[in-house]
């Protein structure tokens, strides 16, 4: 979890409670807790108060430059409230605006004061409290203020249905004092709600109520591509709808000082390119019409990057390991639908992909299979349950399938004609269990004799090889296969409805889960539109185990109880699992300079912590 990474999240479960007395008026026992100065999940807070800067930084790094990134699709909304349900935003939106809290990327779910000096919460983690700084303004000079943090809080959950179910155990916020604001929840135990709310992008409620330059008044509930009012280090300079869009550094910016910003935000500019596709992108790139390019595609990786820029080290090449999260990345069902229903026709699907004949043709041999909701952490699920986790499981023994006690979770492994050949076999046996049946080479219900066809839908075409390499797999069970490819508006629109049979769809795990497992997978999330619960997952056991997860009071239990909804989950067939790699593939013109080392859970950190090297520039040709 991360300062601005607020459209990707879920949160808050909480409690009422009456105001305190003042506290002349209050024996010793009942003073209120100690203002902190920031606050840590599980352990204690590396950073002391009052500590300069953090230790990957560089203090000393020149401020100028632009840095030039790839966008893809098109955006027609700069309004963050109402992302994921109207229109499309404008990538990097988030620079605008500052959190109560920001995350120290060396360190694992700890965040310190930024908008909020401070911030207190009892040990039963029923409330918290922010104290705002003094200092803290916007764009236009105007503080901000305790109604801002209100105002932006009923934004959000009033118009995200991520944040709705993020946010709704927060049965309560209130200013207390000239710059307090406190969040009552509605239970306690719920460890993470002080981060959660401290992850808050903070909103200008002066702006949001007043007029533009027309006279309209300006609504909070819906798009808009006038340039928001923000408090945060950028502001919007110029943009294109769906072409490109440019952020300026505020000079003037007023946390640029703090401990938490000092040696970051060092571009003059910011610029998002936005290309409809990613072959575009790759040829935009190799043009030196932007900077920086994470590769996706192992094809690309393996042979798209032999240009002379690159053999004369103009263009650097490298992969930055991945520390700070795990991943799931599969082709997802839409089990709204009936013919996903049955677990045994998903399970079928996963016979039917051959992952290993797929990595050794199209993708140069670079990927392993991924085998679990938190790839790459600790908090993956192996073997067979035991210890904590054994006994958390018992708890749902009657409401999830026997073989997860049984059996380690593992997939179908393919790349041979005999390997084929079985797991095909066995798709048929479970398609024909759930009732599936072949006629006349079509596989049909075998009540209504109605087909069975799927579509797979992508908003990149450079996904249908995938798609049309997985097609003959399903065509030999008799499953008339489609696949269909469009753009980016349309596809989310799609995804909002809930209108598609199979997509490709990812989920970034934090090394600390908690609420957001809520959007992701729970029953309350399933049926509201824009939510992140994409599968339509409703199912007690994982309800429980997210709870599991969410009050866990320790990193062991919080360990185990993820280990547990991680092969819930994997034993539900909710997906077919695809690949992964474990670093971040990129590529640069060489015209920018960082520290060394990077943060370990900051990936590339590009360019939150980098800085334009006039030198370096000279050399490839970059101007400032």
């Amino acid at each position: 979890m991360n300062r601005r990474s607020l459209l990707t999240s879920a949160l808050i479960a909480l409690v009422a409670r009456r105001l305190p007395l003042p506290a002349w008026t209050r024996p010793a026992q009942a003073q209120e807790p100690a203002w902190r100065h920031g606050v840590s999940l599980f352990g204690d807070l590396k950073y002391p108060p009052g500590f300069k800067q953090f230790d990957y930084i560089n203090a000393d790094a020149p401020k100028g430059g632009a840095a030039r990134q790839i966008a893809l699709g098109t955006y027609d909304n700069f309004n963050v409230a109402v992302a994921g349900v109207k229109g499309t935003l404008a990538t990097g939106i988030d620079v605008i605006y500052d959190t109560l809290l920001a995350p120290a990327l060396d360190e694992v779910s700890t965040e310190y004061g930024l908008l909020a000096e401070a911030v207190r919460y009892p040990a039963d983690f029923s409330a918290a409290s922010y104290r705002l700084r003094a200092e803290a303004k916007w764009h236009d000079d105007r503080p901000v203020t305790p109604e801002d943090v209100i105002f932006s809080f009923a934004a959000f959950k009033k118009y995200s249905p991520q944040f709705a179910a993020y946010y709704r155990h927060v049965v309560k916020i209130e200013k207390v004092g000239e710059r307090e604001i406190a969040f009552t929840f509605d239970g306690p135990g719920n460890r993470e709600l002080p981060q959660i709310v401290g992850q808050l992008l903070v909103l200008p409620q002066h702006w949001w109520e007043g007029a533009d330059k027309n006279g309209a008044k300006r609504d909070i509930g819906a798009t808009t591509l006038e340039p928001p009012l923000g408090s945060g280090p950028y502001r919007i300079k110029e943009f294109s709808p769906g072409r490109n869009i440019a952020y300026e550094r505020v000079k003037d910016y007023w946390g640029r000082d703090l401990n938490v910003n000092v040696g970051r935000d060092n571009f003059d500019e910011l610029r998002f390119e936005y290309f409809r596709d990613s072959t575009v992108a790759l040829e935009a790139f190799k043009g030196d019409t932007v900077d920086w390019r994470t590769e996706n595609s192992a094809k690309n990786w393996a042979t798209a990057y032999d240009f002379p820029a690159v053999n004369e080290k103009r263009v650097i090449l490298e992969e930055f390991p991945i520390n700070n999260i795990g991943v799931m990345q599969a082709f997802a069902f839409n089990i709204r639908r009936p013919k996903f229903q049955d677990p045994r026709v998903r399970r079928a699907f996963n016979f039917a992909f051959d992952f290993e004949e797929m990595n050794k043709q199209i993708f140069f041999g670079q990927y392993t299979r991924i085998a679990s909701y938190f790839e790459g952490t600790e908090l993956a699920a192996t073997g067979l349950p035991s210890g904590r986790e054994l006994k958390i499981l018992e708890t749902v023994r009657d409401k999830v399938p026997a073989e997860l006690f049984t059996t380690p979770y593992s997939n179908p492994v393919g790349g041979s004609p005999q390997a084929t050949r079985a797991n095909l076999r066995e798709a048929v046996r479970l398609l024909k269990e759930a009732g599936y049946e072949v006629r006349n080479e079509r596989l049909v219900n075998g009540k209504t004799g109605e087909p069975y066809t799927v579509e797979f839908l992508a908003d990149d075409p450079t996904f249908e090889r995938v798609f049309l390499f997985y097609k003959p797999s399903l065509d030999r069970l008799g499953i008339g296969v489609t696949v269909r490819t469009i753009d980016d508006a349309q596809y989310e629109n799609r995804l909002r409805n809930w209108d598609f049979d199979i997509i490709t769809a990812s989920w970034a795990e934090s090394l600390s889960p908690g609420n957001e497992q809520r959007g992701y997978w729970g029953s309350h999330a399933a049926d509201q539109p824009g939510s992140l619960n994409l599968i339509g997952i409703k199912n007690p056991a994982v309800d429980a185990m997210i709870d599991q997860v969410i009050f866990a009071k320790s990193r062991a239990d919080l360990v185990a109880a993820t280990k547990a909804l991680d092969r819930v989950l994997l034993w539900n067939f909710y997906v077919v699992p695809q690949w992964t790699y474990g670093k971040v593939r990129s590529a640069r013109w060489d015209r920018f300079s960082r520290p060394d080392p990077l943060p370990k859970y900051g990936m590339s950190a590009f360019p939150t912590v980098w800085w334009w090297d006039a030198d370096k520039a000279a050399k490839t040709g970059g101007r400032q």
